[in-house]
């Protein structure tokens, strides 16, 4: 059995494992855990707080010998199920949150049946720890343009089309499982703040410093979760391509874009009431009224330049001017895929 000691987030990837074992409970697993790992817990979350009990009520010594049987009866499980096809070839690399017992003792077991295990030193809490690192305290060496606009001018459409016209993009949004705005709760809801920080940070050790890349101008949240420090103030000194388009324009590519809540109705009703802090009870009255008539693109257009546009209007305005703007009359994706190129061309 091996140790591996990570001085950068790479070196997981590079360490030659077939397969990446998280033996933590699978409540820790969920909150966060290392890009790619599989979640085979030697203790349940009910385990672990039983255990943690013993530990503070009883003894450590008692704790540890009801976890030790504890792990070797999931161990076992695990052999015979998970595990049951790994040829004496297959090498795993094992980690717990601090690379202590749990992870020790599964790993002398692997090791024992003949495989060649590596064992994370200081375990997740190592990697955490260079996330932190990564995202807080080093800087950004990545040169950074953003693409902002008004809500419904088809940012994020756009972004994706140019990464496939071969750009480096940045898809926060994506990251967060959020679309950004008070209507953009995804299905599945939003990762921890851990683990939209640990896919932060593995996306930018993917990308190449000394090409651009395309991010999607954000406030300092997507949704409920907070982008980074060291992002978030290279976004603020970035440049900035804006789009603008017609409300009508706009409407149409809201209504498909967030095709979702029309077909949820109740869920649109009630992220309607959200807004009655900022509007009269007059106006909410007439924005569900169009949602009961399934006037989508009504619905859209009264948002946008009700609600989001002079917010829009502020922000923009506390801004330096953007190097390019870019006045669509169209954003449908034969469109955003020729913008796409162009830009392509023309941002290097």
């Amino acid at each position: 059995m091996k140790s591996l000691f990570i001085r950068d987030t790479s070196d997981i990837g590079a360490c030659g494992a077939d397969t990446i074992i998280d033996v933590r409970s699978p409540a820790e697993y969920a909150e966060d855990h290392i890009p790619g790992a599989i979640n085979l817990p030697v203790l349940s979350d009910v385990e672990r707080a039983q255990v943690g009990t013993i530990y503070k009520q009883v003894s450590s010594f008692t704790a540890r010998k009801v976890g030790a049987a504890l792990v070797a009866q999931n161990a076992a499980f695990h052999l015979k199920n998970a595990l049951a096809d790994k040829t004496g070839e297959w090498q795993p690399l094992v980690y717990c949150w601090r690379g202590g017992q749990r992870s020790g003792s599964f790993a002398s077991i692997l090791d024992q049946v003949g495989w060649r295990v590596q064992l994370l030193e200081g375990g997740y809490r190592s990697y955490r720890r260079l996330v932190v690192d990564t995202l807080y305290h080093q800087p950004l060496h990545h040169r950074i343009i953003l693409i902002e606009g008004g809500t419904g001018t088809g940012k994020t459409r756009l972004l994706h089309h140019l990464a496939e016209a071969g750009e480096q993009i940045l898809d926060l949004e994506g990251l967060a499982n959020h679309r950004g705005s008070l209507f953009g709760k995804q299905t599945g809801g939003q990762p921890s703040q851990k683990m939209f920080e640990t896919r932060l940070a593995e996306e930018l050790a993917g990308l190449d410093p000394a090409r651009l890349i395309w991010i999607e101008a954000e406030s300092s949240k997507v949704g409920a979760r907070i982008i980074p420090g060291t992002l978030w103030h290279a976004m603020c000194r970035a440049e900035r391509i804006e789009i603008k388009s017609t409300l009508s324009a706009r409407a149409r590519f809201l209504a498909q874009a967030y095709r979702d809540l029309t077909v949820n109705v109740d869920r649109l009703h009630h992220q309607i009431d959200q807004l009655r802090a900022f509007h009269s009870a007059t106006t909410l009255a007439l924005w569900h009224d169009m949602a009961k008539n399934s006037d989508w693109e009504g619905l859209a257009a009264a948002l946008v330049s009700t609600h989001y546009d002079p917010r829009y209007a502020k922000s923009a305005a506390r801004s330096e001017l953007p190097v390019k703007q870019l006045v669509l009359d169209d954003l449908d994706d034969e469109k955003l895929a020729v913008v796409a190129q162009e830009l392509s061309r023309e941002f290097k």
